[in-house]
């Protein structure tokens, strides 16, 4: 059985305690949709966002960033080259990655690229469920970034993909499962609204990132990660119905919750 984790849980509070007061560097090779928002929501826990993404660059600085982000929204031939040396030098270095595949399965390339990038032992993968039902080999995928699977439907592919990766998989879904292959927690939270603005998946992986940077313990980072968007998304929905000002609202408690703790 599954433990839970939700904000009230006093470890989620001190994760992010430690990413405000740690302020921890997080490379992110992101897609083009999402870097704004991905910036804006790191910057609201006190996390350092940098975006790296040339060629020559992403390498060496993921050597020194606290954590890096490999989402494969809009992927380029040149950027998967920076994505290839980002995630080498990370796992060199002994620095936590998170691997976001995002539409694996969905497209060829992309679902043999992030098979590859595997290899580089990301700390974390987190996706939706027909991404990591994929991912394990398990599923067809779903329709670009949208899943056709339930959270809970990819369990034992995200328990199955953890073991093989030696890390830690984070499926999105109405309740977040996140497992290490062995346990399983699971964060219920959050608002329907999350699903109707572009990149709060891909800005969970960018929290997952600047948790995994402070905390050594994978499985309760990527959980507290989770809580903390849920809550923020709780929230926000309270006082912003709508897609446009839920947005900002969600940044906007994002910081709140960081003030809390503070």
């Amino acid at each position: 059985m599954a433990s839970e984790m939700t904000w009230s849980d006093r470890r989620a509070q001190e994760v992010l305690r430690e990413v405000a007061t740690g302020q921890p560097l997080v490379h992110c090779l992101t897609n083009i949709v999402v870097a704004g928002f991905t910036a804006n929501v790191l910057l609201a826990v006190g996390a350092s966002p940098a975006m790296v993404e040339n060629v020559e660059e992403a390498g060496p600085f993921a050597a020194i960033a606290g954590a890096v982000l490999v989402n494969l929204g809009t992927l380029s031939m040149e950027r998967e080259v920076a994505m290839r040396a980002a995630a080498a030098a990370a796992a060199t270095a002994r620095h936590p990655w998170v691997l976001d595949p995002v539409a694996v399965g969905a497209l060829a390339h992309r679902t043999r690229f992030a098979t590859e990038l595997l290899a580089s032992g990301p700390a974390v993968v987190r996706g939706n469920a027909s991404e990591i039902m994929s991912l394990a080999g398990q599923g067809p995928g779903g329709r670009g970034v949208d899943a056709r699977a339930g959270s809970e439907q990819a369990l034992d592919a995200a328990s199955a993909l953890a073991r093989v990766v030696g890390g830690v998989v984070a499926v999105s879904g109405v309740v977040d499962y996140v497992t290490d292959g062995s346990s399983v927690v699971a964060v219920p939270g959050g608002s329907p609204l999350m699903t109707k603005v572009t990149g709060v998946g891909c800005a969970l992986g960018a929290l997952v990132a600047a948790f995994v940077a402070v905390e050594g313990d994978v499985l309760l980072a990527a959980a507290a990660a989770s809580a903390v968007l849920a809550a923020a998304g709780e929230r926000a929905a309270a006082r912003a119905p709508r897609p446009g000002s839920f947005a900002v609202g969600l940044v906007d408690e994002l910081a709140v919750l960081c003030d809390e703790v503070l």
